[in-house]
């Protein structure tokens, strides 16, 4: 009663900002009719053009999900917070595919992820710093507004050479620089020891492919002040990876991002896309500071700038964005600290420095459960999602091979052991097929399965959710929080919240199967009663 009660204070408290503005109105009726089948959807929001603003119901799933979140902190379920935290961030990645957005959109958008870095970092407690997916870009930010460029041209101005060699980036001090360096060295210690702890871990892999692509080593450092090195990472640009590539210019590079996989999580995929960008620019700037100012900004506007001041010095770029003036001279201190860190104050070496970021590939020919995988290579499955983290379900993709990563000498131990299973348990894809019914619509699928409404739109391809038709077939994605593949063979475990009205028969309607089986699975009397608020545990078949 405590836990729900919690729930429903966090919720209100959370879904009490508001989240749309006076260009953004909401339609006068909550439940608008379709005009093919008659199901209802619920809160749909317009904007001024009449077109669907999809952006206040994204933040207030990811508000309900991050409500959760908080409630599995207060009883550290750690496992169940990173599930939330997991969910929260694939939504806020679909924030760039919404649309146009207003005003209002925006800045509720920014408020809402300074406030969940806030939460993140200082009220989660079972979570450890280092593995913050949006602490590097919000340092970026935080120290962006408390430092002032010198706009003084480069002849006038006192620059310390610090390293000019043939085939490296040019790091020069000055006094901008050095304003980064002691904010680094004073305020953002803990957090830069963080990421240089993390050089060990991904700064071969990456300088390997630099080297491939004939590029200058320190642009390692790019990665680092981009993201803090963490495949995770999340700005609120919209922004993911250790690269930090927006959803389109990642897929003009070749980063695939669909319900299955996410590559710009992928350090290797990500980090061979970025050579691809960064020579693309630099091809077109001839020099390394204007092409790292428009990997920050873009290029049409570092061209802009060269134009209107008739140079190619950036020092002398002073109409660019305070962001872009500060960005390059907070990329120098990053790179000056980290080429000699006991220099400044760090440490080489810290406890939380892992091992190198190395791995061994399987080629998978169908979907499979990674919870199967994890086993079948004798590690776990936080182990096998670390190796993977483009990874976005609890399962493989199901279309086509699929090379998985796994620890180094794990090879012939997952070869042997998952060959042995039965093929129903070697391969599971995490999904059920649901037929839409008269009065059905993707929103009270979505609570019936515990599946957002874009993941099911994402899922089916559909563009307008408010067209569904009855007799459609429907394919409901079964999250890794949920879902099992321990259970009677051919089913996917569901677990169930009872609500108000709610019967065992009834419920087993709906998910095809009986009363008598619900009994059984949950362990219930003949004749016992059910709650509002308790959680039955289902066994639906695969579809």
């Amino acid at each position: 009663m405590i836990k729900e009660f919690t729930r429903f204070y966090l919720t209100l408290n959370l879904l009490a900002v508001p989240l749309f503005g006076q260009d953004a109105t909401r339609n006068d009726s909550v439940e608008l009719k379709s005009s093919e089948n008659g199901s209802v959807v619920n809160d749909i929001y317009t904007n001024g053009n009449g077109s669907v603003n999809r952006l206040p119901q994204l933040l207030q799933d990811v508000k309900v999900l991050l409500t959760e979140a908080m409630i599995a902190d207060v009883h550290k379920d750690t496992l169940e917070v990173i599930y939330y935290l997991d969910r929260i961030y694939d939504l806020l990645g679909e924030a760039d595919q919404l649309g146009e957005k207003t005003d209002e959109d925006l800045e509720e958008f920014d408020r809402f992820i300074a406030s969940l870095n806030d939460i993140y970092t200082q009220r989660l407690t079972t979570l450890d710093l280092t593995d913050a997916p949006i602490t590097a870009a919000y340092v970026r930010q935080m120290i962006a507004d408390i430092t002032v460029p010198v706009e003084v041209e480069m002849g006038n101005s006192k620059f310390v050479i610090v390293d000019d060699r043939d085939g490296h980036i040019p790091l020069v001090r000055n006094k901008t620089v050095d304003q980064f360096i002691n904010y680094f060295q004073t305020k953002g210690r803990a957090q830069f020891q963080i990421w240089l702890d993390r050089i060990p871990e991904y700064g071969q892999l990456i300088n390997g492919i630099l080297k491939e692509n004939g590029l200058p080593e320190e642009l390692l450092y790019l990665a680092m002040i981009e993201s803090g090195l963490n495949p995770k990472a999340f700005s609120r640009a919209n922004a993911s990876g250790m690269w930090q590539f927006i959803y389109s210019t990642g897929k003009f590079y070749g980063l695939k991002r669909d319900w299955y996989v996410d590559e710009r999580r992928d350090p290797k995929k990500s980090t061979e896309a970025a050579c691809k960008y960064l020579i693309d620019l630099y091809e077109e700037f001839d020099h390394w500071y204007l092409a790292l100012a428009a990997y920050n900004s873009g290029s049409g506007r570092v061209q802009r700038a060269m134009r209107l001041h008739q140079t190619s010095d950036f020092w002398q770029l002073h109409s660019l964005p305070r962001e872009t003036r500060n960005y390059i001279p907070y990329y120098l201190s990053a790179a000056i600290i980290s080429k000699n860190p006991t220099e400044y104050g760090f440490e080489t070496y810290s406890e939380k420095r892992k091992a190198p970021f190395e791995f061994e590939t399987v080629e998978l020919e169908k979907s499979a459960d990674l919870s199967v995988l994890a086993r079948s290579a004798g590690t776990s499955l936080k182990t096998l999602q670390y190796y993977n983290p483009e990874l976005r379900q609890s399962a493989t993709p199901k279309d086509g091979l699929y090379n998985l990563r796994l620890p180094i000498g794990a090879n012939d131990q997952f070869t042997a052991n998952f060959n042995s299973l039965p093929e129903g348990q070697r391969f599971a894809p995490q999904y059920v097929l649901h037929k839409v019914r008269r009065g059905e619509s993707l929103w009270t699928i979505s609570k019936k399965y515990k599946v957002s409404i874009h993941d099911l739109a994402s899922v089916n391809k559909i563009r307008n959710r408010s067209k569904i038709r009855v007799g459609q077939k429907l394919t409901i994605p079964i999250r890794g929080a949920y879902a099992t593949s321990d259970g009677p063979p051919g089913h996917i475990k569901v677990v169930y919240t009872v609500r108000k009205g709610d019967t065992l028969g009834h419920i087993a309607q709906d998910y095809g199967t009986r009363a008598n089986k619900i009994r059984r699975w949950n362990n219930l009397k003949y004749g016992q009663y059910i709650f509002p608020g308790q959680q039955l545990v289902l066994w639906v078949k695969r579809g």
